[in-house]
């Protein structure tokens, strides 16, 4: 039997040895290592039958099918590396490769067209005297009603339909204005300075989906307060930064609003630029689209702010990018911005 065994072994090392020269690519090589090599493969399966050899008899037997092994192993590697030399020396020689060509250009993302009315924002607001506060997007009911002057159940929550949590008093924001809170907390040193803030982020409502809404959208909002601040001023702000944003033709009007956190309150209204004022779908028929809320900031917001409202006034506004993005670029339905199609972000 151990005869028998040990013939065995050294005939299969040789066949082995013997059919690996006649292998010329790479699938026959895989059958190759599949049949002798592998699990269901003839040395594999020789060394299973070591039980039928005396007990004094299987180390010998062991060291000496280990050792073909690590031969036959050796020899799939050395093998394996000569035909992979042959294969790319074979496409180098008769491949259709032309070196003179240009090298392809990697193709890079681009940014969000969101993103860049946001830049644009950030450089005009820079330029004139206000600087970026960030604030965050899961708040408590104080900040985000309570302190802006929206008690429970004043009716006007009803114009923002929020996302609550699981926790009490948690919601989503609906809007940026309880960064006025809070950046008048952290910038007023104790209700002393004066401060010029806008508060970009996310917002989310839940409202129905249309050309026109959705559930979550882009804000900035804008705080000044100072001593003696008018409503000349908040109108002459938003002008100036509407020429700057859409050049010094665009035409803007004013209506009387009401914000509860704003005291007189206004919209603000451009000529829409899809259809030079005639009316289409986007600015509803009417010639303007609606670009930003405004108004005096409330005496109850500066004090819950820490300002005393006898000695300090202030301003403040809300605006949308997606919405000033559509003015900018003729976009008609503002579901694109989140729909992630390809064929749209591609486009700037």
């Amino acid at each position: 039997m151990k005869q028998t065994l040990a013939s065995s072994l050294e005939s299969i090392r040789d066949e082995a040895i013997r059919s690996l020269e006649d292998i010329h690519n790479l699938e026959d090589l895989h059958d190759w290592e599949i049949a002798h090599l592998g699990r269901r493969g003839a040395l594999t399966q020789l060394l299973r039958q070591t039980g039928q050899l005396a007990p004094s008899q299987r180390p010998a037997f062991g060291k000496r099918a280990n050792a073909i092994k690590a031969e036959l192993q050796q020899l799939l590697e050395e093998r394996s590396a000569l035909l992979h030399e042959r294969a790319l020396m074979h496409d180098l020689e008769h491949g259709a490769i032309d070196v003179t060509l240009p090298g392809r250009h990697f193709h890079r993302g681009g940014i969000h067209p969101s993103t860049q009315t946001l830049r644009n924002f950030y450089e005009i607001w820079s330029e004139m005297g206000f600087q970026v506060f960030r604030s965050r997007e899961v708040e408590d009911d104080a900040h985000n009603f309570e302190m802006l002057n929206f008690p429970p159940h004043h009716p006007a929550r009803d114009m923002q339909d929020s996302f609550y949590t699981d926790r009490e008093n948690i919601i989503l924001r609906t809007h940026t204005s309880p960064g006025q809170i809070r950046a008048m907390h952290a910038l007023s040193d104790n209700g002393t300075q004066p401060i010029r803030v806008i508060l970009p982020g996310m917002c989310f409502r839940y409202e129905q989906i249309s050309a026109r809404s959705e559930v979550q959208f882009t804000q900035v909002e804008g705080l000044a307060v100072g001593r003696a601040l008018r409503f000349s001023d908040l109108k002459g702000t938003i002008h100036e930064f509407a020429k700057r944003m859409f050049g010094d033709s665009v035409r803007v009007r004013y209506r009387a609003s009401y914000f509860p956190f704003t005291e007189p309150s206004m919209e603000v209204d451009v000529e829409c630029f899809l259809c030079k004022g005639q009316g289409c779908s986007v600015c509803k028929h009417s010639g303007w689209l609606e670009v930003a809320g405004s108004g005096m900031v409330h005496p109850v917001v500066l004090r819950n702010g820490g300002y005393d409202p006898a000695i300090w006034s202030g301003f403040a506004f809300g605006m949308g990018p997606e919405r000033l993005t559509m003015l900018k670029h003729g976009i008609h339905d503002i579901r694109y911005f989140w729909s992630n199609d390809i064929r749209f972000l591609e486009q700037f």
